[in-house]
């Protein structure tokens, strides 16, 4: 990236004109730039609406010996601030502020401020995000370029009114780099004037609505790209796994009691005439339901399976009306109102209830009779739904080491499916079992996992399994809740990456809660824009599937990396992988 002066037109174009000619005959010596420079650019011209921008040619200097150079440059540190909050402001030093970030005790100029900086506040100025040294650079780079990036840019400058785009992406830029990382200290300490007016009301505001957990992710985006994309020929079979089966489908709603639990469990059964072989079932979200992968359920019931659909009482859609995690999970204690703990027990046990209701169906005379193959099942669950998924198939929670991550974690360094896990730490056990072994392969598409299953537990899954991730996945980031989980399993294994895709992208358009759609930094990709990640999947998880019968070795090539990679399109990177390279294994191990 290089360093552009881009002047925005004024009323007097000859004035603009002379000035422009005079910022790029400026010496850009940046080692002996100081920090009153950038403020003479920006006084230039009055109708300058923004300084500098980043973009195209004006010097040879790249972005990163520009940072160098800045790093370099004693002076370019803020130290006095201007905290605005209505009418009233008082000036401030940035070493209060930190004083307060470290102990907690307001200094005599912060004082009139101590109605807002309550001990939340203070967690919000500690709260870091650290990136690999050796792809800073990149990360820096692609976070400016991105839309989250954009838009993260735009609401530091509301909580600075006086900011320009560049003093905002020096800032962050610079911060980064240092090797304690990026707080909001150290972002005051790096930006380039000598005095900063914050609107205290907006930083706090904005602050709270940053995604730590996210925007780390977000530091993979690229490697993962680059590193999981394997050369190929183009891909060509002699049918498509996506495209619908000939059998007509037929559909039953069922209603079954577990009285023991207290426990109304509705249920869509899909088949065909002719259905066969494993039996399939799904496994909604969080605020979801069962028709929430309907598309997925009659695809797969054109094909010749049998699927069954169920919903989970308290995290279904039905109880929880109006839930929406960006927008209600913002204070402690309000993820136990919306997640009983229990819910992490009672999921997994419903499937298993089901498989036992089920099984009983299978004999009796009927339509459906000896079409459930209850002693083979396949489980899909997305989000909640994959953390079920990962817990039938054999999965070992860890909540001790929940509760540590729970417990010393800032409240507001957490993504939604952190909210979503932490409300597992008040189970009384030490670890717990779930497995039901008539469960032989599990997919989980966005899972929520973190540190439901600690460091090892999901070593102790021996079947099939696959893992979907989406790089723009706000609720569970690819990082924490896919790719260091992936990492953990020892038994055959995919991986499928999303590059450019969402929490919600997977989700059937038809029957989406719109209220789960509201995050914060992230636009949800649902609708046609999320197709091609639809059809891989039907693809995918029929092949995967198809692995349990005779037809096995007919779909093996439709769980490669080319035929993945064969659905992508210009916004959306999707990648097949068995294995994590050791340089994405190196930094997945640095990020924890």
């Amino acid at each position: 990236m290089k360093l552009k002066i881009d002047l925005f037109k004024g009323k007097n174009s000859q004035k603009l004109a002379k000035n422009t000619q005079r910022i790029q005959n400026l010496p850009l010596n940046l080692k002996m730039l100081p920090l009153k420079r950038l403020a003479i650019i920006k006084r230039f011209d009055k109708g300058f609406q923004s300084s500098l921008l980043w973009s195209a040619t004006v010097t040879s200097l790249s972005f990163a010996s520009i940072l160098s150079s800045l790093m370099a440059t004693p002076a370019l540190a803020a130290e006095k601030l201007v905290l605005r909050l209505g009418p009233f402001q008082q000036s401030v030093n940035v070493a209060d502020l930190d004083s307060f970030a470290k102990t907690g005790q307001l200094s005599t100029s912060l004082r009139p401020y101590g109605a807002l900086l309550t001990p939340q506040v203070q967690q919000l100025l500690t709260k870091r995000l650290q990136v690999d040294p050796s792809i800073a650079n990149k990360f820096i780079d692609d976070l400016l370029r991105a839309p989250e990036g954009n838009q993260l840019i735009k609401q530091i400058r509301v909580a600075i009114p006086d900011s320009t785009v560049t003093q905002v992406r020096i800032a962050l830029a610079l911060a980064l780099r240092q090797a304690n990382g990026l707080s909001a200290v150290s972002f005051l300490r790096a930006y380039p004037d000598d005095q900063i007016t914050v609107d205290l009301s907006s930083a706090i505001a904005i602050a709270l609505e940053i995604n730590v957990p996210f925007i780390q992710s977000q530091s993979v985006t690229s490697l993962l790209e680059s590193s999981l994309t394997v050369p190929s020929t183009s891909f060509s079979a002699s049918f498509n796994p996506a495209s619908p089966g000939k059998e007509r489908i037929n559909k039953r709603t069922i209603t079954i009691q577990d009285t023991k639990r207290n426990r109304t469990i509705p249920v869509d059964i899909y088949w065909d005439q002719s259905s066969s072989g494993p039996l399939v079932v799904i496994s909604h979200g969080f605020a979801a339901n069962r028709e929430s992968l309907t598309y997925l359920a009659r695809h797969l019931a054109s094909q010749g399976l049998t699927v069954a659909a169920l919903d989970h009482p308290d995290s279904n859609f039905t109880t929880l009306p109006g839930a929406s995690i960006g927008s209600k999970l913002t204070t402690g204690g309000v993820t136990g109102l919306l997640l009983p703990a229990s819910e992490f027990i009672n999921r997994p046990k419903d499937i298993s209830f089901l498989l036992d209701q089920l099984a009983e169906l299978n004999q009796q005379p009927g339509t459906l009779q000896g079409k459930l193959n209850t002693q083979q099942v396949s489980v899909i669950g997305h989000s909640l739904g994959g953390y079920t998924a990962l817990a039938v198939a054999g999965g070992e929670l860890h909540l001790d080491e929940l509760r540590s991550f729970c417990q010393e974690r800032s409240l507001f360094s957490k993504s939604g499916g952190d909210w979503l896990q932490c409300a597992a730490a008040d189970l009384p056990q030490s670890r717990l079992q779930l497995q039901d072994k008539r469960v032989a392969q599990a997919i989980a598409l966005n899972p929520v996992i973190g540190q439901l299953f600690g460091k090892t537990g999901l070593a102790k899954v021996n079947i099939p399994t696959l893992i979907w991730t989406s790089t723009g996945d706000a609720l569970t980031p690819t990082l924490s809740h896919q790719l260091r989980p992936f990492s953990q399993l020892r038994g055959s294994k995919y991986l499928v990456t999303a590059i450019g895709g969402t929490h919600l992208s997977l989700s059937d358009p038809d029957n989406l809660n719109p209220q789960l759609a509201q995050t914060t930094l992230v636009r949800e990709i649902t609708g046609k824009e999320a197709e091609p990640m639809r059809q891989l999947l039907k693809g995918v998880s029929l092949a995967f599937i198809k692995q349990l019968t005779p037809e096995a070795n007919n779909y093996q090539q439709f769980l490669t990396s080319g035929y993945a990679q064969s659905l992508s399109t210009p916004g959306l990177s999707l990648r097949l992988n068995t294995t994590l390279p050791s340089n994405l294994n190196a930094f997945v191990e640095f990020a924890q």
